[in-house]
């Protein structure tokens, strides 16, 4: 007789805090199902009843470590914001929410970074999905007269590249004191003030105001 789905889904989540134990006692390197469900207390075929593989498994971990950062981007993307504030939000929530889990737990934040290291392509689809909220943000910024003559796609991947600190989760790790959301607001107005193509163009504007000495 099939499980009720609702047992299944409690089934999952106890055996998802059985794998952060293991995750937090000896690192996310090479996680097993088979470790997993000894850990469990069960077979490893009864294990296969709430996952059918470790991929599954680790998507669902994924999701749990990603759930509360996609509520905050949808949070946001609803507000009725404009897209300065907007965007600051959008970046500076989830960088707090990151900073408090890696203070209040370091090795399990480090363990979760070395399972995402390993599985890169479970943590691929929720990199894009912050792409592609960031791209509404933009959008909204256009409309509003900021980010003149950039693409879409360039305008996300400018700003990707100038908050890449305050998004990566291992730029915590060295960096973590250095980081405030003070910061990260001058780094969004600048975006805002001067990011574009349509600057006064001066003799010698095309080359770099700073030079590299050999």
């Amino acid at each position: 007789m099939a499980r009720p789905q609702t047992d299944i889904e409690a089934g999952r989540q106890e055996l998802l805090d059985i794998a952060e134990e293991l995750v937090r006692k000896r690192g996310g390197v090479d996680l097993s199902m088979t470790e997993l469900a000894a850990a469990a207390g069960m077979s490893p075929a009864n294990l296969y009843r709430f996952f059918e593989n470790k991929e599954a498994l680790l998507e669902a971990a994924a999701g749990r470590w990603f759930a509360p950062k996609i509520a905050i981007m949808e949070e946001v993307i609803a507000a009725e914001l404009p897209s300065r504030e907007k965007m600051y939000q959008f970046f500076a929530r989830r960088f707090v929410l990151m900073r408090d889990q890696f203070r209040e737990d370091p090795d399990m934040f480090k363990s979760y970074l070395e399972l995402g290291d390993q599985h890169f392509e479970v943590v691929k689809g929720y990199v894009d999905l912050g792409d592609h909220y960031l791209s509404e943000i933009v959008v909204q910024a256009m409309d509003e007269g900021y980010l003149p003559d950039l693409s879409i796609d360039d305008a996300v991947s400018l700003i990707n590249q100038m908050v890449q600190v305050y998004c990566n989760p291992e730029a915590l790790l060295y960096l973590d004191h250095k980081l405030s959301e003070e910061k990260l607001g001058l780094i969004v107005d600048t975006i805002f003030i001067g990011l574009g193509r349509d600057f006064e163009e001066q003799p010698g504007s095309r080359e770099p105001h700073i030079k590299i000495v050999t």
